[in-house]
């Protein structure tokens, strides 16, 4: 037989249905919440945790709200044409995603950069499309991929490249427990995977001479 909901039926019935999860996939979240409490001894009725198994169903509309936005919508409305053949970098874009093995945050920056062959993107829509693959579920190999592919599809530059540098709770908090260590991520297309010199521009751009000797 399945377990006994623990959360009160006043908690359940004050859901509504959000952006990512509709109000039966709250109190779920929130029930199986109660449980974990109540299986690491906790008291459910402690008011520090009284209302935390809604605060954690709530949380989650927020946190992944990545699901519920079109990346390709979002730059469709947003290119332009201009004759420019030279880079444009958008850098230290901060972002914060979950783990998707461990359900721990992993937060850091991303660098964007490509060559136009004849459309721009709109400047705030560059870090709109970061937080769009990062509020998701996320490994970070696949959120570089994600965005660097995206670009090149619907702008069809001549070289593109994102670089990401992530801490991951995963490994600062639990396992390794390296708290300083950090995961650096790129993926290149175009001039910057086939040219050396485009290549070392970006990265130089991004990290500076300095860091990079």
């Amino acid at each position: 037989m399945p377990e006994p909901r623990l959360i009160p039926d006043e908690m359940a019935a004050r859901f509504q249905d959000g952006p990512v999860l509709a109000k039966e996939c709250k109190v779920v979240v929130a029930d199986s919440v109660a449980h974990i409490l109540r299986a690491v001894g906790e008291d459910l009725n402690r008011e520090g945790l009284r209302e935390t198994p809604a605060r954690v169903a709530r949380m989650y509309d927020e946190i992944l709200a990545g699901y519920t936005v079109d990346p390709v919508a979002l730059l469709n409305n947003a290119l332009f044409d201009v004759d420019y053949r030279e880079m444009v970098v958008v850098g230290d874009i901060d972002f914060w995603s979950m783990c998707e093995h461990h359900l721990l945050p992993i937060f850091g920056k991303a660098d964007v950069g490509y060559i136009p062959r004849d459309k721009v993107v709109g400047l705030s829509k560059i870090p709109r499309v970061v937080d769009a693959f990062a509020r998701r579920l996320q490994v970070q190999e696949r959120m570089t991929r994600q965005i660097a592919e995206l670009l090149w599809d619907l702008i069809n530059p001549l070289g593109v490249g994102v670089v990401i540098r992530a801490t991951h709770l995963c490994m600062s908090m639990r396992g390794a427990m390296k708290s300083n260590a950090h995961m650096r991520t790129a993926y290149l297309m175009g001039s910057f995977l086939s040219d050396p010199k485009t290549r070392d521009e970006f990265l130089n751009s991004i990290e500076g001479p300095s860091r990079l000797s």
